[in-house]
């Protein structure tokens, strides 16, 4: 994990020198920049090109004839944008002063399986707050953690309060719903609390050269056990379609713990490390540079399934009652 986190340290460094050729800041020199540092850098060609039959060098001859040089600064945006879009990938963006190009279909087609006024129905107005974990005990005295994006800060004083708050608890629920990642290490510490001893939970690779195969052989990720109090009975992790990035890579390292069930829908993906570059008219690009992969070596570029697969019915919304939460209930009930 050392090695991977001095990996990501070097990335923006990397990031700057992307580009060593020159383009003109023009419509063709903008695509052309554009291509060239996502065929040189881009991490998922081989995955997608298995997975959905992405064939890079077509997608710049189809956009390539949209370009014009006499095109406005927001058309060529478009195009841009839609070119990026031909890689299924949330991590890929363009930034302009004027918006940001995304691809958010990995999880606008789905059920959303969230309700956040069911949430507040289940949370009460005295629930306790430490830091980014919001929590208090339900009926039938079960724990509940909702924990709404990775990039809040939790620490080790954090964690220790909720886990005696819940220690006489059955068990405990995690939501993570909705949760679109944030920072690793809130994720690899969390998990962290649910295993007693050191545990691989998936590789990474990195790029060698500019080469579409240019990768380093996969790297063991592992997450060590806390040195400070550690969940020992069973754990519901809860999650649906906009889990993404390090929300996903969470889910994946719990699927590791024997005691931990997810429950709820597949999630949204992206398991690439992002870092940046930028165009010859100064737009900032991010894109998938890092493959990380689960401990089976597979990639979770495209989400995670749970264990349970259940969806919030619109006949329990109507009762007031979230299904998956009342479903992760009855588990740690049994």
């Amino acid at each position: 994990m050392r090695r991977l986190i001095y990996l990501l340290c070097l990335l923006p460094l990397f990031a700057a020198c992307v580009d060593e050729e020159q383009f003109a800041n023009s419509p063709q020199g903008n695509f052309e920049a554009l291509w060239k540092i996502i065929d040189e850098h881009y991490c998922f060609f081989d995955y997608k090109q298995q997975a959905y039959g992405l064939d890079w060098d077509a997608v710049k001859v189809k956009y390539a004839a949209r370009i014009d040089d006499n095109m406005t600064s927001k058309q060529l945006f478009e195009v841009l944008t839609g070119m990026l879009s031909e890689l299924r990938d949330g991590h890929v963006n363009i930034n302009t002063a004027f918006d940001y190009g995304r691809y958010w279909a990995w999880y606008e087609n789905y059920p959303a399986n969230y309700n956040d006024s069911l949430i507040r129905r289940y949370m009460g107005t005295d629930y306790k707050i430490a830091s980014g974990l919001d929590y208090r005990l339900l009926d039938r005295n079960i724990g509940y953690i909702r924990y709404e994006s990775f990039q809040d800060a939790i620490g080790d004083g954090n964690l220790d309060e909720v886990m005696m708050e819940c220690i006489l608890c059955r068990g405990l629920i995690i939501d993570i719903r909705n949760n679109g990642g944030g920072n690793l290490t809130n994720a690899e510490k969390l998990a962290a609390r649910f295993c007693n001893e050191k545990t691989l939970v998936g590789y990474y690779q990195h790029k060698t050269g500019p080469g579409r195969h240019d990768f380093s052989k996969m790297e063991a990720r592992y997450i060590e056990p806390s040195s400070n109090i550690r969940w020992q009975k069973p754990v519901v992790i809860l999650t649906n379609r906009h889990v993404y990035s390090a929300a996903n890579e969470f889910v994946m390292y719990m699927k590791q713990m024997p005691q931990a069930t997810i429950v709820g829908d597949h999630t949204g993906g992206g398991a690439g490390m992002p870092f940046s570059s930028s165009l010859p008219n100064g737009w900032n690009v991010r894109f998938s540079a890092v493959p990380m992969y689960d401990a089976n070596q597979q990639s979770c570029e495209f989400g995670i399934e749970p264990d349970h697969l259940v969806e919030l019915t619109d006949d329990d919304v109507a009762k007031g009652r979230d299904t998956l939460i009342e479903y992760a209930i009855d588990l740690l009930t049994k």
